[in-house]
């Protein structure tokens, strides 16, 4: 009885990492979705809205989900409650978020090359700033939905029979 319920035990721990993994790979595309959608929200503001960064970057914190909301906030904190230049007020910010999305090195050193040019050009500049980008992400986002498909399933399928073949071998 006791090593039928350590066996069921193990079966549902190594099931379960294998969907954590699985959703992990699941919700990189997502981000990417929500950010370039971020980053293009941020170009109409600053574009046709004229809006000043700091207040840009408070509304997109109120439309984005979590994390975005969380690094777009803390980036307008930041610019309006501190003495700091763009630059650093967006790094801290990155770097404050960072470990709670599911995105890569990749994705974290493009929107750190963003964050140098951010309000250091004029709108046009800007714009094309944005719009390279932009283009970035989406070479990333290409690259996330490929490993989504070729090793979401393979992640769940590899937990359950990691299970197996540790009981297997206990037994």
């Amino acid at each position: 009885m006791i090593k039928l319920f350590g066996a069921v035990l193990i079966i549902v721990a190594t099931t379960l990492v294998g969907f954590e993994f699985s959703r992990h790979l699941s919700e990189r595309p997502r981000q990417l979705r929500l950010l370039k959608s971020a980053l293009q929200s941020l170009e109409a503001e600053i574009m046709y809205g004229h809006t000043p960064l700091h207040e840009a970057s408070r509304r997109l914190a109120a439309q984005l989900a979590k994390p975005l909301s969380t690094f777009f906030h803390s980036f307008s904190k930041k610019l309006t409650d501190t003495e700091t230049t763009v630059n650093e007020a967006w790094e801290k910010s990155l770097k404050e978020i960072w470990k709670s999305t599911a995105l890569k090195r990749g994705e974290y050193e493009i929107m750190k090359q963003f964050g140098e040019t951010l309000g250091r050009h004029d709108r046009i500049s800007q714009q094309k700033q944005i719009q390279l980008t932009l283009a970035h992400l989406e070479r990333e986002e290409a690259d996330a939905y490929d490993k989504q498909a070729k090793y979401e399933r393979m992640a769940k399928s590899l937990g359950f029979l990691s299970g197996l073949l540790l009981i297997i071998l206990l037994i």
